[in-house]
């Protein structure tokens, strides 16, 4: 098939998740730039950072019309995952394909099961700024390793650890998101990334309209059914990855 088809084809598919879910859809971006597209574990990582920013802004800005972004909150949960996401982003450019594709490969089996678990978080009955910060780093440090949005990783731990309402971590994860994904992206400036833009651009026009699909697609199907079906396929990529990074 066409590479700009695929490229077209795949960003539509994880924009409609992003955007049907409210978060876990772009851990897809970097098995289908690897497998479909020909990127190296290396430069899909980067090229995932670009795309996760640029559909993140986009949904923050549909949040923010609809009100659901608690900025103040978010600013410093997203200050908290900076200098990690810089960390880990300046480290992943430098590791073997291998211990790339095993680390991801791991993180996605993570997110499906965490997609089949019902929710359990409820809000504290206070915040402890200790756990605040330490949640934000470690989602900032998962961020720039794998250049994945970690909305999977956010939106539960801002409504147990930070108590917010789930319309309103979705919409602040948005945030968060793209604060460390724009900080890991810096770090990987200059490391020699094949960054192929003729590819990156149409998967990322694609993925943005996507997801303003998947959001009308969520008021016809019920979020919890779309995402077991979502987990299963996550399951299944992850499964794939991790043999492949064995043999």
């Amino acid at each position: 098939m066409n590479t700009l088809i695929l490229a077209l084809v795949a960003g539509a598919v994880i924009g409609l998740a992003l955007g049907a879910l409210g978060g876990g859809g772009s851990v897809l971006a970097v098995p289908a730039l690897i497998y479909l597209l020909d990127f190296s574990p290396t430069s899909a990582t980067t090229a995932s950072l670009i795309i996760v920013t640029a559909t993140s802004a986009t949904a923050l800005y549909a949040h923010t019309r609809d009100g659901t972004v608690a900025w103040k909150t978010g600013a410093l949960f997203a200050a908290a995952g900076v200098v990690p996401a810089f960390l880990a982003g300046a480290a992943a450019g430098r590791l073997p394909a291998v211990a790339l594709t095993l680390a991801f490969g791991l993180i996605a089996a993570l997110s499906a099961l965490r997609m089949l678990r019902p929710s359990g978080a409820e809000p504290p009955d206070r915040i402890r700024p200790g756990r605040a910060a330490g949640a934000g780093a470690g989602l900032g440090a998962v961020t720039g390793f794998l250049g994945v949005g970690g909305g999977f990783l956010a939106v539960p731990a801002l409504v147990s650890v930070l108590g917010l309402r789930m319309r309103q971590a979705v919409g602040t994860s948005l945030l968060v998101i793209t604060v460390n994904s724009l900080a890991a992206l810096t770090a990987r400036t200059g490391t020699g990334a094949d960054l192929r833009w003729e590819v990156i651009a149409p998967f990322t026009g694609a993925a943005i309209l996507g997801a303003w699909d998947g959001k009308r697609l969520a008021s016809k199907i019920t979020g919890r059914t779309l995402q077991k079906i979502f987990a299963f396929v996550l399951l299944g990529v992850a499964g794939f990855m991790l043999i492949d990074a064995v043999l």
